[in-house]
């Protein structure tokens, strides 16, 4: 493997590991910590602040590895577009790792922006303990826990990709 493309893979994989890891760290230790804090609108106001520094880290991150996933395709030789466009491509086991890989970092940022553009911040909006509050909050976790979701079947995807499918 070439100097730069070392260099980018290493990139795309810790960039990945700060977005994933944030986001198991915030479900696993802040959000569970924060639930215990009264009272409820300073709950609030940390997870909004936590929320938003984390959204700006996080649309770093997804930007670098969109960037630096295109230029691994690239190194790799896969954006031909006689390739992309082969069926036969599509049906290997690369082809197919690819597909799911893109189909799932599709939904991450999908999921993303979401969460962090729409349910997020309507759900810190709205009076801490009011019963829309507690719904929007539902939506705004259950939203998450897809995107990690979406995150972990992407590093799936990524292994077997660099494993040649």
């Amino acid at each position: 493997m070439a100097p730069l493309h070392f260099t980018n893979v290493s990139i795309h994989v810790l960039a990945a590991i700060v977005w994933l890891g944030g986001m198991f760290f915030f479900a696993l230790v802040g959000a569970p910590v924060l639930r215990g804090v009264d009272p409820p609108s300073l709950r609030t106001a940390l997870f909004e602040a936590l929320g938003r520094r984390f959204r700006r880290i996080g649309w770093v991150l997804l930007a670098i590895l969109v960037g630096t996933g295109l230029t691994n395709l690239w190194f790799r030789g896969l954006l031909d577009a006689d390739l992309l466009g082969s069926a036969q491509f599509w049906n290997s086991p690369m082809g197919r790792s690819l597909g799911w890989k893109l189909v799932a970092v599709t939904a991450m940022i999908v999921f993303s922006a979401l969460h962090d553009f729409v349910w997020g911040p309507l759900s810190g909006r709205l009076p801490a303990t009011s019963g829309e509050a507690r719904r929007t909050r539902r939506v705004a976790a259950w939203i998450g826990r897809v995107n990690a979701l979406a995150g972990i079947v992407t590093v799936l995807a990524a292994v077997r990709l660099a494993r040649g499918g």
